[in-house]
């Protein structure tokens, strides 16, 4: 269906550089003309509270299958309506904005824009327009701050940024087809995270007979006394983590080290995202100045150390864990993440990953306290049972585990890739839509009828983790702007 797809017959110049030629017959004017700022906030705060991302626009918070930080009180939070535009100010070079589907609350410091004429636009439209790369790059420009986790779109600025409007029934047909190519990829997406998931499936069961039986099927075994590791081979010994730890810490506490002491280079601070199933996840990337660090005391991290994630859910638990790579180079660790340096005559560093993140989804049921969010604490975390075979052992099923998974992880790999390139290609394909680059008219009329399907794009565990991340510290950095 995309393949015959041309531009527009005829185009005018839109007097605006980044945005180039649009449509002859479209319009192009500030979004002052169609929207204004509005301030109504809530008396009794019970209303639906809201959460404004990067990744799934506004949305309900009781929607999430993560927990994110949230004020005392809502009371005074702004209120939003079906359709108004809401702006996470200290976030909008991320694109964490979008169109609200319903009313609710909104952080204090959110900007909420409503329609001036409702008819002129397309709520769906509106919001497919203002996440495109054109639109997200015009908000670091017009954004203020001197770092980028300090810019900040304030409404005057965000009033200024020119809209394309073409006439109603034409945005219909847009909206059209941008819903059935969103179906298409919904559906591809799914298929490849179902297969992801079987994947895993083998491999940690793979990993996880591993860890606890060990490589000899004939060996004798014996009751482990720890409900979530089970029988052991009668040689292993089952003792705390702490009796082969070295040393131990956790990240700062509280507002000890938040979003806007953040650098492009420096100390690299380990987040909850890094920590993954048995891998260090080198994304999402964040730093501070080793002067700022050097006032937060010793939450240091080197190569080979253990670390432990203090918080999880059900699609990534608490108490799993990965090795520090090689290339970590100075670090530290932040809130609800442990670092264990171990002795390594006694407790290999990747035996342990596999061991405790295998365990993790059974340990952090019984060790952590949560409901959508489970939570451990250091000093639980050190007292958890690990089972140790003597060195050798360990050192053979970590070979074991990397040779008899390497084609699952490949597999894995290659889905994942798939997935992210039919989500740039959908990134693509939907900015020239809606910036009038390809005419889909023809297209949307002949498109059948077919049923409405969940929105969300198949967001991954390790998106759904940063977008906690990021939110946690964008509501907490406003919320101490608003009290400033």
């Amino acid at each position: 269906m995309t393949g015959s797809l041309k531009p527009y017959p005829t185009y005018k110049d839109s007097g605006v550089p980044w945005l180039g030629k649009i449509p002859e017959h479209w319009a192009e004017k500030r979004a002052k003309h169609f929207f204004r700022e509005v301030d109504e906030r809530s008396m009794t705060g019970e209303e639906e509270l809201l959460s404004v991302s990067h990744l799934t626009g506004v949305t309900p918070r009781s929607q999430k299958n993560v927990t994110m930080f949230q004020a005392e009180s809502t009371v005074g939070h702004k209120l939003c309506q079906p359709g108004d535009v809401v702006v996470n100010t200290m976030w909008a070079w991320m694109a964490a904005l979008g169109v609200a589907k319903q009313a609710g609350l909104v952080s204090p410091s959110y900007g909420v824009y409503r329609p001036r004429r409702p008819a002129a636009f397309l709520p769906e439209l509106v919001d497919e327009l203002l996440r495109t790369p054109a639109y997200v790059s015009e908000y670091t420009c017009r954004s203020t701050g001197i770092t980028t986790s300090r810019l900040r779109l304030y409404p005057e600025q965000f009033l200024r940024i020119p809209l394309l409007g073409p006439p109603l029934q034409e945005q219909r047909l847009i909206m059209r087809f941008v819903a059935a190519m969103n179906r298409r990829i919904r559906r591809y997406i799914r298929a490849k995270q179902t297969l992801i998931e079987l994947l895993e499936e083998q491999k940690q069961a793979i990993i996880h007979r591993a860890v606890t039986r060990g490589l000899d099927r004939g060996v004798r075994l014996k009751p482990s006394g720890v409900e979530w590791i089970g029988d052991v081979p009668e040689h292993w010994e089952v003792m705390p983590l702490r009796r082969v730890t070295a040393s131990r810490c956790d990240g700062p506490f509280g507002s000890g080290l938040k979003s806007s002491h953040y650098t492009d280079q420096g100390i690299r601070v380990v987040r909850l995202q890094n920590i993954g199933h048995a891998a260090f996840k080198d994304s999402a990337a964040a730093f501070i100045s080793p002067l700022y660090y050097a006032t937060l005391g010793d939450h240091t991290v080197e190569p080979g150390d253990l670390l432990i994630a203090g918080l999880g859910d059900e699609r990534h638990p608490a108490g799993r864990a990965c090795v520090a790579p090689s290339f970590i180079g100075p670090a530290m660790v932040k809130a609800d993440c442990f670092r264990f340096r171990l002795f390594r005559q006694r407790l290999d560093p990747e035996f342990a990953a596999q061991h405790l993140t295998a365990t993790a989804v059974n340990a952090s049921s019984l060790l952590s306290t949560g409901a959508t969010r489970q939570r451990t604490n250091l000093q639980s975390t050190a007292s958890r049972s690990i089972a140790v075979p003597p060195p050798k052992e360990q050192l053979a099923i970590v070979q074991y585990i990397k040779r008899e998974t390497s084609s699952l992880r490949l597999a894995v790999a290659s889905a994942d890739r798939e997935i992210a390139l039919v989500r740039e290609y959908r990134i693509r394909l939907i900015a020239d839509v809606v910036t009038g680059k390809l005419d889909v008219r023809e297209a949307a009329a002949r498109l059948p009828d077919e049923p409405e399907e969940p929105e969300e794009l198949g967001v991954t565990a390790d998106e759904v983790m940063e977008e906690s991340d990021i939110a946690d510290e964008a509501e907490e950095s406003m919320t101490a702007d608003v009290g400033d």
